[in-house]
C-alpha cells in the first residue's frame, strides 16, 4: 500500500455548509441564524463571558492575589518535643521519623524548637531553627545538616565588615579631593 492509496473511511468527510444560496439548499432566507436579534446581525453577538449584564461568573469568583515565591522551600516540620519518642543515643533522620509516623510526606525536614528534649540524640535534617539546635545540643545531642551546614550568619561578621566599608568610603573621598 502506498501513501496515495490511503483514503478516509466513507462518511468521515462532509461537504461544506454553504448558507445563503437559495431556499432549495435548505439554508436560504435566514441562513441558519434564526429570526432577527443581535446574533442575527452582521458582526453581531456578545463577547465571551458576557451574561447579559448580570455579574459574570469570572467576576463573581474569588480572585487569586499576591505573590508566590517560586524558590520557596516547603518543609515538613517536626518539633523538638516530638523527638522524645526515640531512645537515647539514637540517630534520627528522615527515614526514622517516617517509621515513627512523625512525618507523612517526603518533603525536606525542618526541626523546630517547640517542646523540651531530655535525651541525647543525633538529629539529621535539611534545616534547624536556632532554638531547636540549641535545645538538641543542650541535651547532649548533635545536629547534622543534609547537604552540609549552611553558612553562619553571626552578628560579629556583619560588625567586622562595617568598619572596612567605612574605610573604603573614606579612601574614595580622599582620592576625589586630591584630583581637583
Amino acid at each position: 500500500m502506498q501513501q496515495h492509496d490511503l483514503r478516509q473511511p466513507k462518511g468521515a468527510t462532509h461537504k461544506r455548509k454553504r448558507v445563503g444560496r437559495g431556499n432549495a439548499s435548505g439554508h436560504g432566507t435566514y441562513s441558519t441564524k434564526g429570526m432577527k436579534g443581535q446574533k442575527a446581525r452582521a458582526g453581531g453577538g456578545v463577547r465571551p463571558g458576557f451574561e447579559g449584564g448580570q455579574l459574570p461568573f469570572i467576576r463573581r469568583m474569588a480572585r487569586k492575589r499576591g505573590f508566590r515565591n517560586p524558590f520557596r522551600v516547603d518543609y515538613e516540620e517536626v518539633n523538638v518535643g516530638q523527638l522524645g519518642a526515640f531512645k537515647a543515643g539514637a540517630e534520627v533522620d528522615g527515614d526514622a521519623l517516617r517509621a515513627a509516623r512523625l512525618l507523612r510526606t517526603s518533603k525536606p525536614v525542618k526541626v523546630l524548637g517547640e517542646g523540651e528534649l531530655s535525651i541525647a540524640l543525633t538529629v539529621e535534617a535539611d534545616s534547624f531553627s536556632k532554638s531547636a539546635r540549641a535545645k538538641i545540643e543542650a541535651a547532649g545531642g548533635s545536629v547534622r545538616w543534609i547537604g552540609g551546614e549552611p553558612p553562619a550568619e553571626d552578628e560579629g561578621e556583619a560588625e567586622a565588615s562595617a568598619p572596612a566599608a567605612e574605610a573604603g568610603a573614606a579612601e574614595e573621598e580622599a582620592d576625589d579631593g586630591a584630583g581637583s
